[in-house]
């Protein structure tokens, strides 16, 4: 029996993998709609089981179908067997292992969470420690700290939040989990809940992922029928009862704080800390709130092992990371590897340099608020302490890669303008320091246009950015400079200036 698995991933479906689907099954075969595995540059990557070999496909069009399955192995757009592609083959898939696999609703069998029910909730918060798990969502804080935190604060009522509302530029490694394996962020957080007392959790996903949603809450419906959430899980008295929860839209909900005010039917805004919210989170309880890679790294700590995990990665920045490459990018897509990789074997190795074949000038990581970077930095181990030494973040892992048709000026610029739509308002500098600084970028770049001298506008500049650092209440606004001043540094020109030294 020939099977084809053709992936339900919202990029596939947008390069035409409903279409592949419907020829496959009219030619006869099986379709099994998978996740996606992650090679956006291949979508749609269809997969064709048959004879014990799995043979893959890319950029297949619904025309191609006939030909495919009759020329098989031989024809130009087949890949080879799937486990031996090369740009799956050189990863290490931790997080997305099951990704691509099999229908994202299809229940695991064996489950981490099955093995650990009965434990003392200790022993889980020690093999957390013991991996030096940090959290995915940007800062990279010690995740066991958080655990302890809330395990150890006394209260009627503790609460789990999963941050999906993945809003950076150039990411989408929430989405392609929640798409490919969504049971395996359940039972995440299933295990989180035993190790801190919580009895309830929250899913708070953005709204302009439709697909996502849909998979998660059935995959939801089918936890609950299957014992694995609600008031006796799996048969051993413990109760957890997760739900699903749609945002608005707004990039600062993606804040722990402002999201805990939108959670509670508030106008999301950042509140001040302390109290932290491992102490005073949703609805004034503790709450432990990671996002969505955060808590998926949990089942693969707990069944192999803190001190497993804690041997991938490079020091104190264990494990893998998905990295997503995006932008003007030969090979885009997600990325799966330990932490220590250079910058330059992520952009050169697996991304194949630019899309348009033109020379790179730039590499931004870290999303919208993150550090320009240049090819000289290539050499760069991508780890949270190498990337701080060079005024950069790891973030969320986006990378997004510019050829040297970009304009670094017309980007700082954009940095401010992004805070200006995406600030809650609540703090002045944030608020007010954005909007300057996008009349301040205008009026360089029209200097600059004019010909004219642009120093007393950048001193302005960095005079906002020193401000905007040191006193805004949040990372919305104390990021905001970043960009702003790596593209002032590292390219001067653009900016009217002479490059120092």
């Amino acid at each position: 029996m020939t099977t084809a698995f053709v992936p339900l991933d919202t990029s596939a479906v947008a390069l035409g993998a409903d279409a592949v689907a419907a020829a496959l099954a009219n030619a006869g075969v099986a379709v099994v709609r998978n996740g996606s595995r992650g090679l956006a540059w291949a979508e749609p990557l269809v997969e064709i089981a048959e004879d014990g070999s799995r043979l893959a496909f890319r950029n297949v069009h619904a025309a191609q179908v006939p030909d495919i399955l009759a020329a098989r192995g031989a024809h130009p757009r087949c890949l080879g067997e799937v486990a031996a592609v090369e740009a799956l083959r050189r990863q290490t898939r931790v997080v997305f292992q099951r990704c691509g696999e099999d229908d994202p609703l299809v229940l695991p069998k064996v489950t981490a969470l099955k093995a650990w029910l009965g434990e003392d909730p200790n022993a889980l918060l020690a093999e957390i420690e013991a991996s030096g798990l940090r959290g995915r969502g940007g800062a990279g804080f010690p995740a066991h700290i958080k655990w302890r935190a809330v395990a150890a604060t006394e209260a009627e009522t503790k609460y789990l939040v999963c941050n999906a509302d993945e809003g950076d530029s150039g990411t989408f490694a929430d989405r392609i989990l929640l798409e490919g394996d969504p049971h395996l962020l359940i039972e995440g957080m299933a295990l989180a809940a035993i190790a801190t007392g919580a009895e309830r959790g929250f899913v708070y996903l953005r709204s302009e992922y439709p697909v996502a949603k849909d998979l998660f809450q059935r995959a939801l419906d089918a936890a609950y029928a299957d014992g694995v959430l609600g008031d006796d899980i799996m048969g051993s008295g413990r109760v957890f009862h997760l739900e699903l929860f749609v945002g608005a839209g707004a990039y600062i909900c993606g804040e722990e704080t402002s999201l805990l005010d939108s959670l509670e039917g508030k106008r999301g805004e950042i509140r001040a800390k302390p109290p932290l919210p491992a102490h005073r989170g949703l609805f004034g309880q503790p709450t432990l709130v990671h996002n969505v890679i955060s808590f998926a790294s949990v089942p693969a700590i707990l069944k192999n092992g803190g001190d497993w995990y804690a041997a991938l990665g490079v020091g104190a920045s264990t494990g893998t990371m998905p990295f997503q490459l995006a932008g003007n990018i030969e090979r885009g897509g997600l990325v799966e590897v330990p932490f220590g990789i250079t910058l330059g074997d992520l952009v050169l190795g697996y991304g194949g340099g630019t899309r348009s074949g033109r020379p790179i000038r730039t590499v931004q990581i870290g999303g919208p608020l993150g550090a320009y970077l240049t090819p000289d930095e290539f050499d760069t181990p991508l780890t949270y302490e190498a990337m701080a030494e060079r005024g950069a973040g790891i973030g969320h892992g986006g990378v997004v890669v510019f050829d040297d048709t970009v304009d670094m000026a017309e980007q700082a610029r954009y940095a401010f303008a992004f805070c200006e739509v995406e600030s809650c308002g609540k703090c002045t500098p944030c608020r007010i320091g954005s909007v300057r600084g996008k009349e301040t970028m205008d009026a360089v770049l029209a200097a600059r246009k004019a010909g004219d001298n642009t120093e007393g506008k950048l001193a302005i500049v960095e005079d906002l950015c020193e401000v905007m650092e040191s006193a805004s209440l949040c990372q919305m606004g104390g990021m905001t400079p970043i960009p702003v001043v790596s593209a002032l540094r590292r390219f001067p020109e653009d900016f009217g200036r002479d490059a120092p030294g």
